[in-house]
């Protein structure tokens, strides 16, 4: 029976969401604030929104939701006998970033900046890990051609175009006085910003010392990436109204009298799942987050009208982006336009923003999460009612065990999170929680009206807003000009402007190596060994992706329990594995930062 292997699978989804919510956990010990886990689990109203749009992006053919697909695969493979030599390999740590360019001109910072792979452009850089090539934006196996093709055209134009000429062409918003690729937030000198010194004992602005302290800086790279970011939320609701909006309305209007493919017509032999769930659950969640920001108002410190807005917000774009997930297995994210929401409504309250991103972006990602499971069931044939109590059930165990975990280690790890008291290659450095708590600062802390508004400096990246907004626009145009030209509906530029909405924390080789290895796979086997492609791609990915959690537990148990590492060039916990050190380092004159030349 594969069946079991499948609610395994569920309860293996029901995680990804629940990452997100041990990362606001991180920040609230960011914060040094005093909550407890359970508060954090939220996510079963996400299961609500998931219900909702069942019929637009699950029943449809066109909707395949690729990452299904490798699981398909895994599935069928557990049940069929071939053989195997069970070999493993264990490599050392430079080998998941080597960048020629460093190696071969160790001393210059311009080098550096080009060919690092972690804080440059990296130029030159690949690497040997599955790890570095998956982590960020999932498996390239995965992901069809066009979307790749897609994320390719939005990486180059922004890595090897717009910021070049930013940098060292126009040194926009004074570019070269800090890293060239960084999330960090700096003062107008390039040094790193003390945010401690501008909060309160309330834990918000403490605005006197705000204004003695100065303006918060961002890399270049950091603050276009917000713009490209403004311009991806207005390009997936323009994108989805204008290419599908005529099929939703259809579906919405005529759903039971539609033609259905044999999938759909199989699946209503099964009893559906009766609606009272969903709005059981939704009522459930609505209330217990009610609770939480009534009677734990001094901890939670966001309204109750804040919570009823964040669950309308994700109401309103779980569709668009599922839509999207759905047809190109890429996921455009709330968490920009819901910080922007709440700064400018109650600015200097990071808190507030933390639990208001969290709620409104992570019921959205459950949602996703859950239709997800719920294509994967739809070709398996697996009771609808089957995989919404084991995606519940999961929901609660996953969150639960991911929150347990993460307090666990906030809490037995020292100096967990602090890059500058841990050593240069520590793996308890919290990249992504990092961003999350910049960001807190910078849409909660300071608010957006003093840095993207009329108080800040980058006020004119909001007019990328419009520019996501009428994009759409353009290649509907395009398309009914020229219907004959097939490439032109490809171009999806909600994925295309999003591109490298994950960076940071990814970096520009996950984005290389991972282009590189889907072209390979999706392009050139597709087109000359299609055969091969059919059978083996989708088992690969999920072969590549066991291997990986295997290994990574297995060196836990075996080396990183005991603190068992090795010191030579190739892994030394002095230095970083990469040999790229100069590439944070500014290079405007007079800038001073240590460890970097002074031009």
């Amino acid at each position: 029976m594969e069946v079991p292997n499948l609610y395994m699978n569920f309860n293996k989804d029901c995680h990804q969401p629940s990452r997100k919510a041990a990362t606001s956990t991180t920040i609230f010990k960011f914060w040094k604030k005093g909550l407890r886990p359970s508060k954090e689990k939220f996510s079963d109203y996400g299961i609500w929104l998931g219900g909702a749009p069942e019929k637009y992006v699950v029943e449809p053919a066109h909707m395949w939701w690729p990452s299904t697909l490798v699981q398909i695969s895994l599935f069928r493979t557990l049940h069929e006998k071939e053989e195997n030599d069970g070999k493993r390999r264990y490599l050392f740590q430079t080998l998941q970033s080597i960048s020629l360019v460093c190696l071969a001109f160790p001393h210059s910072v311009t080098a550096h900046q080009i060919g690092s792979g972690m804080s440059g452009l990296g130029l030159g850089a690949f690497t040997f890990y599955w790890t570095t090539v998956a982590s960020f934006l999932f498996s390239p196996l995965v992901s069809p051609f066009f979307a790749i093709v897609n994320v390719f055209i939005g990486y180059a134009l922004t890595i090897y175009l717009v910021i070049p000429v930013s940098y060292w062409g126009l040194n926009l918003y004074n570019a070269k006085a800090f890293p060239i690729f960084s999330s960090d937030l700096f003062t107008s000198q390039g040094q790193l910003y003390n945010i401690t010194l501008i909060v309160n004992d309330k834990f918000e602005l403490d605005l006197p010392e705000y204004e003695k302290l100065g303006r918060i800086h961002l890399s270049t790279f950091f603050a276009l990436n917000y713009g490209f970011g403004f311009a991806t939320i207005a390009a997936t609701v323009t994108h989805v109204a204008l290419f599908y909006g005529r099929e939703i309305y259809s579906r919405y209007r005529a759903s039971t009298r539609e033609k259905a493919d044999v999938h759909t017509r199989l699946m209503r032999n099964y009893r559906d799942i009766p609606s009272w769930w969903f709005y059981l659950l939704l009522i459930g969640s609505i209330i217990v987050g009610l609770a939480l920001c009534v009677f734990l108002k001094k901890d939670v410190q966001t309204p109750w009208w804040g919570l009823i807005f964040a669950a309308a917000l994700a109401f309103f774009f779980t569709l668009p982006i599922s839509i999207i997930t759905a047809t190109t297995n890429q996921t455009p994210g709330l968490n920009i336009i819901t910080e922007y929401i709440m700064g400018a409504i109650l600015p200097g309250q990071p808190i507030t923003n933390v639990c208001f991103k969290t709620y409104g972006y992570m019921s959205m990602a459950q949602a996703v999460s859950f239709l997800s499971d719920f294509k994967l069931g739809h070709y398996m044939k697996i009771p609808p009612r089957s995989m919404f109590l084991v995606q519940f059930i999961g929901t609660a165990l996953a969150g639960t065990v991911n929150l347990g975990v993460a307090w666990w280690l906030l809490t037995s790890v020292d100096d967990i999170c602090h890059r500058n008291l841990l050593p240069a290659n520590s793996p308890w450095t919290c990249p992504g929680a990092r961003v999350f708590f910049d960001a807190s600062v910078i849409w909660g802390l300071v608010g957006p009206k003093r840095i993207f508004g009329s108080l800040g400096q980058y006020a004119t990246l909001n007019w990328f807003f419009l520019g996501g907004l009428l994009g759409p626009v353009v290649v509907w145009l395009l398309h009914k000009a020229f219907p004959s030209q097939t490439w032109i509906p490809l171009i999806n530029l909600p994925v295309l402007l999003g591109a490298t909405g994950n960076m940071p924390p990814a970096t520009p080789l996950n984005y290389t190596s991972w282009i590189l290895v889907g072209t390979i796979f999706n392009f050139f086997v597709f087109r000359y060994r299609k055969q091969w492609w059919q059978r083996y791609n989708y088992i690969l990915s999920a072969a590549l992706d066991a291997g990986v959690a295997f290994m990574t537990v297995l060196i836990y148990f075996s080396l990183g329990i005991e603190d068992k590492s090795l010191n030579w060039w190739g892994a030394s916990p002095d230095y970083l594995p990469e040999h790229c050190d100069l590439a944070t380092c500014p290079t405007a004159k007079g800038i001073s930062v240590d460890g970097c030349p002074t031009f």
